[in-house]
C-alpha cells in the first residue's frame, strides 16, 4: 500500500516535535552563520566594532531571546538542567558583552536540541516504511476475470489471485493451487511454508514461484500485517524517553553554580562577582564534550560495521540490566540445518545422502540447500540426475545414478504408501522430510535452524562481563523449536508462540523493571525494537526493522553486539570523565572568581582553558581501543 493512501495520523507529540526541529534547527544554523559572518569581517575585512558584532546581536536576538523564553518554561516547570545554565550564560554574555561567545552557547544548545527532536520524531518513519511494503492494489478474480482492484474494496468472502513473489494483501485461506510462502517477517520461524489448498495465508507474507488463489478471510484493515501497523503506532506514543547524561549532571551542577554565584553577589555585595561566577560555571564540558564523546563513539560505531541512529542509546546501553533476544536470525542464523539423519540401513547413511543431495542441487526448496550442505561437509561427489520432477504439494523425484530417489513427506506418505508409516520414526521438533529409494523408505531427515556458533559463549559472558541481571528469548516460533535453541545456548527464561502484540507488552513489562535491549531482525520484532530502551537490528533484512531499531549491527554477529555494548561504556566512561572533571575545575574555578580573584574576562579565558581540555579527553572515543569484544 502506498504511503498515501494509508492513515498514518500525526499525533500532537509529533508535530510538536517536527515543529521544534525546524525551529531549533533554524536557529542553529542562523547562529553558525552569525559567527562566520562575524569573524569574517572582522579578520577579514578588518572591521571592528559595531558593524563586526552586528551578525552577533542579530543571532543573540532572533535565536537567543526565544531559547531563554523557551527555558524560562523550563524554569516554570520546576526543570533544572545543563541547558538552563546555558540560557543564564546567554543572558550573561550579552550583559558582559561577550557577544561571540553567547552566540556559540546559542549554537551549541539549539544544534543539540535539534538533533534530540530529530531522533523524537523519527519513530513516525517506520509506519510510512510498513505502508510503503504493502501493496496498493489487489487481483480479484470474478467469472474467471481478474481486476485490479483498490485494497481498501476487498470484502471477506472476495477470491484474490496472488501472482509469483508478490505480498499477499490480506489473511486468507488457499482454495486453488500449491506453493510455499515466506511468513518469516510476520511469524519469526526461517522456513518457506508449505500453502495448499485449505492453508492459511498472511497479509505480509511473501508468495514463492507458483501462483495463488486464496479467499478473503478478514479485511484489509483487520488483517495481520494491519495489526502490526497498530500495534506499531502504540509502541511511538509510548516509546521510553532517554533521559540524557547530560541533562542528569547537570540538574546537580546548574543549582550548585547558582548558588555559589548568588552567595558570592550577597557576600561581597558586588554583581561583578556573581557574573564572574556564571562565566567560570558555563556548562561547555557538558555541551560540548559530552556531544564530541558521543559522536566520536558514532563514528567508531561505523569502523566497526554498526549504524547509530539515535546517539542517545550509547549513554544508555551500558546501563541496561535486562536482554531480550529474538530467536530467529539473531542467535540462529535464520536457516535450516540438517541435525539428524535417521536411516532404516545405518551402513547406508552415506551413499543415501549421496543419492538425495545429487537430487536436491536441481530444487529450489531452502531444505535441499541444507542437504547440499550436509553433502559438502561429508565431501560426497554428486552423481548424474535423469527425469526430475518438483511439482507443487507433491513432493521432489528423479533417477540417480540408475536408483528412484523421492523427497516427501508423512502426509503424501500416508497417502501412497499407508504400508511404509510403520518404519517411521516417531515425529519430532523442527522440519522433516522422508526419503524414499526404488519406493522403499530408506531414511528420514530433520532439519532445525542452525544457532550460531558463538551464541554458547556470548550469552554465558552477559552477566558476569557486562551485569546483566536476566537473559530472554522470545519467539514467535513453536515451544519445541524455542526450548531446542534456548537448552543450546543457555537460556531459562523462555516466551514461545508470541505475537507481536504479546511481545511489546513483555518488553514494555521488563522495562518498567530495568532498562532493556531488544535484539531482533523481522517485521514483527519492530513494535519491541521501539518498546525497549534500546533496541538493536541485525542486518537490513528490512526497513522497517532498521528504522524502529536505535543501532543496526550490519554485520548479523553477535561479536559486533558486544562491541557495540563496549563502545557505549567507553563512550559513557571517557564522557563522564570530561564533563565531571571539567566540571570539578569549574567549581574550584567559581570559589576563586567568588573570592575576587577571578574577573569575568579571566574567568572567561579560564573557561575557555577547560573546555580545550575536556574537548580533547573526549576526542579520545573516536579512536580504537586496542581490543574491543571481550569473549570468544
Amino acid at each position: 500500500m502506498e504511503a498515501s493512501k494509508v492513515p498514518i495520523p500525526t499525533t500532537t507529540k509529533n508535530r510538536l516535535s517536527a515543529f521544534w526541529g525546524r525551529k531549533q534547527g533554524s536557529i542553529a544554523i542562523l547562529a553558525l552563520l552569525a559567527i562566520i559572518a562575524h569573524l569574517g569581517l572582522r579578520y577579514g575585512c578588518r572591521f571592528d566594532g559595531p558593524v563586526a558584532q552586528f551578525p552577533l546581536f542579530a543571532a543573540l536576538l532572533l535565536g537567543g531571546g526565544p531559547l531563554v523564553i523557551d527555558l524560562l518554561g523550563n524554569v516554570a516547570r520546576r526543570e533544572f538542567g545543563s541547558d538552563l545554565l546555558a540560557g543564564i550564560s546567554i543572558v550573561t554574555a550579552v550583559l558582559l558583552g561577550e557577544y561571540l561567545a553567547g552566540t556559540f552557547v546559542v549554537l551549541m544548545l539549539s544544534g543539540g536540541e535539534s538533533i534530540e527532536a530529530y531522533a523524537v520524531r523519527r519513530a513516525s518513519s517506520v509506519l510510512h516504511a510498513l505502508a510503503k511494503r504493502m501493496p496498493s492494489i489487489a487481483h480479484r478474480k470474478k467469472n474467471n476475470e481478474v481486476d485490479d482492484v483498490d485494497l481498501q474494496s476487498v470484502q471477506i468472502g472476495d477470491e484474490l489471485f496472488i501472482f509469483p513473489h508478490e505480498i499477499c494483501p490480506v489473511d486468507g485461506t488457499v482454495i486453488e493451487g500449491h506453493g510455499v510462502m515466506d511468513e518469516s517477517y510476520l511469524t519469526g520461524e526461517p522456513y518457506m511454508m508449505s500453502k495448499t489448498p485449505g492453508s492459511l495465508v498472511l497479509s505480509g507474507a511473501i508468495n514463492g514461484e507458483t501462483a495463488l488463489t486464496i479467499r478473503a478471510d478478514k479485511k484489509a484493515t483487520d488483517s495481520r500485517y494491519a495489526k502490526i501497523m497498530e500495534v506499531m503506532k502504540e509502541s511511538e506514543q509510548h516509546r521510553p524517553r532517554i533521559r540524557r547524561l547530560g541533562d542528569q549532571l547537570g540538574a546537580v551542577y546548574t543549582p550548585v553554580a547558582v548558588a555559589i554565584a548568588i552567595a558570592a553577589w550577597w557576600i561581597s555585595g558586588e554583581a561583578v562577582r556573581f557574573l564572574a561566577v556564571l562565566v567560570v560555571a558555563t556548562p561547555c564540558p557538558l555541551l560540548i564534550a559530552i556531544p564530541v564523546a558521543i559522536i566520536g563513539s558514532i563514528s567508531l560505531s561505523a569502523r566497526f560495521g554498526i549504524i547509530v541512529k539515535n546517539p542517545a542509546v550509547l549513554e544508555k546501553l551500558d546501563t541496561c540490566r535486562t536482554v531480550i533476544f529474538d530467536k530467529t536470525g539473531t542467535l540462529t542464523y535464520g536457516k535450516p540445518n540438517l541435525t539428524e539423519q535417521i536411516v532404516a540401513d545405518s551402513p547406508q547413511q552415506s551413499s543415501t545422502l549421496q543419492l538425495v543431495a545429487s537430487l536436491e542441487r536441481y530444487s529450489k526448496h531452502p531444505l535441499g540447500v541444507a542437504v547440499l550442505d550436509a553433502a559438502g561437509n561429508a565431501k560426497l561427489p554428486l552423481l548424474p540426475v535423469s527425469s526430475i520432477s518438483e511439482k507443487p504439494g507433491e513432493g521432489l523425484r528423479g533417477i540417480v545414478d540408475g536408483h528412484q530417489v523421492e523427497v516427501t513427506s508423512r502426509k503424501l506418505l500416508a497417502t501412497k504408501m499407508p504400508q511404509q508409516l510403520t518404519r517411521l520414526p516417531q515425529l519430532a521438533g523442527g522440519l522433516e522430510c522422508l526419503i524414499l529409494i526404488d519406493n522403499q523408505y530408506a531414511a528420514t531427515y530433520r532439519f532445525r535452524d542452525e544457532p550460531r556458533s558463538d551464541g554458547t559463549t556470548f550469552i554465558q559472558h552477559l552477566k558476569p562481563k557486562h551485569h546483566f541481571e536476566k537473559v530472554m528469548l522470545v519467539s514467535g516460533d513453536r515451544e519445541s523449536e524455542v526450548r531446542y535453541l534456548a537448552e543450546l545456548v543457555g537460556i531459562k527464561d523462555v516466551h514461545f508462540s508470541q505475537s507481536p502484540e504479546q511481545k511489546v507488552a513483555l518488553v514494555r513489562r521488563e522495562t518498567e523493571t530495568a532498562n532493556s535491549i531488544f535484539v531482533g531482525d523481522g517485521i514483527n520484532d519492530a513494535p519491541a525494537l521501539m518498546a525497549a530502551t534500546v533496541g538493536l537490528a541485525f542486518g537490513q533484512n528490512s526497513d522497517v526493522t532498521s528504522e524502529a531499531a536505535d543501532a543496526v549491527i550490519m554485520d548479523t554477529s553477535l561479536k559486533k553486539v558486544d562491541e557495540f555494548m563496549h563502545i557505549s561504556r567507553r563512550m559513557r566512561r571517557i564522557a563522564l570523565q570530561s564533563a565531571v572533571g571539567g566540571m570539578a575545575i569549574s567549581i574550584i574555578g567559581m570559589f576563586v572568581a567568588a573570592a575576587g580573584y577571578l574577573p569575568p574576562v579571566a574567568g572567561a579565558i579560564t573557561q575557555e582553558v577547560i573546555d580545550v581540555v575536556a574537548v580533547l579527553n573526549a576526542l579520545r572515543a573516536a579512536f580504537p581501543p586496542g581490543k574491543l569484544s571481550d569473549f570468544e
